[in-house]
């Protein structure tokens, strides 16, 4: 089995299992995520490869972070993730990518990010829930952090932090690559 069909597999079944811890029907988690009831069905039945962005908005809505949704194995307390287990979600041609290195549910949903941006390449994002706390630690490059229409140059070596609940970009307006690692912090859902 390939390793995306792997995870479009464990999408569906978390996808399947939280929404019912949540009890949402189809229709309650498509109004909070802010997809389509056909795509969540698509997505439960393992026939569909959605966007970074719509798996972000099913576990927002379902307070769990994107590694519960994409986790094939439920293990012990303790979870050490090999190298060539993270999963990358998000990347373009001229090699920017993010890739999740280990999340937990704590007592919302942490994830821990590992970005890079090419020169003039910027990823956005949409808001996050109230309360969402996002954590990034530059380790190569200058990133240009933009939070609700303000950048703000964060240069390898600096970190920031800020509420995520309003629209942000990461950008990489240098001429080296930029690498960074992220936490984010999602608050439960009540």
């Amino acid at each position: 089995m390939s390793d995306l069909e792997l995870l479009t597999q464990s999408l569906a079944r978390n996808v399947k299992r939280w929404r019912g811890e949540r009890a949402f029907t189809l229709d309650v988690l498509a109004a909070r995520a802010g997809v389509s009831r056909g795509m969540l069905i698509q997505i439960e039945q393992a026939r569909t490869n959605p966007s970074l962005g719509t798996v972000v908005k099913i576990a927002d809505a379902l307070g769990v972070s994107i590694t519960t949704l994409l986790d094939y194995e439920q293990g012990p307390k303790v979870r050490v993730v090999p190298a060539d287990q993270t999963v990358r979600l998000w990347h373009t041609d001229a090699g920017s990518f993010n890739r999740l290195l280990a999340g937990a549910e704590a007592p919302g949903p942490l994830e821990m990010w590992q970005w890079r941006l090419m020169p003039g390449e910027s990823s956005a994002s949409d808001p996050h829930p109230v309360g969402t706390v996002e954590l990034v630690h530059v380790t190569a490059g200058e990133l240009t952090l933009t939070v609700d229409g303000t950048d703000y140059p964060v240069p390898a070596g600096a970190s920031a932090s800020f509420e995520a609940e309003t629209a942000h970009t990461y950008a990489n307006h240098g001429t080296a690559p930029m690498e960074m690692v992220m936490a984010v912090s999602v608050p439960p859902v009540r």
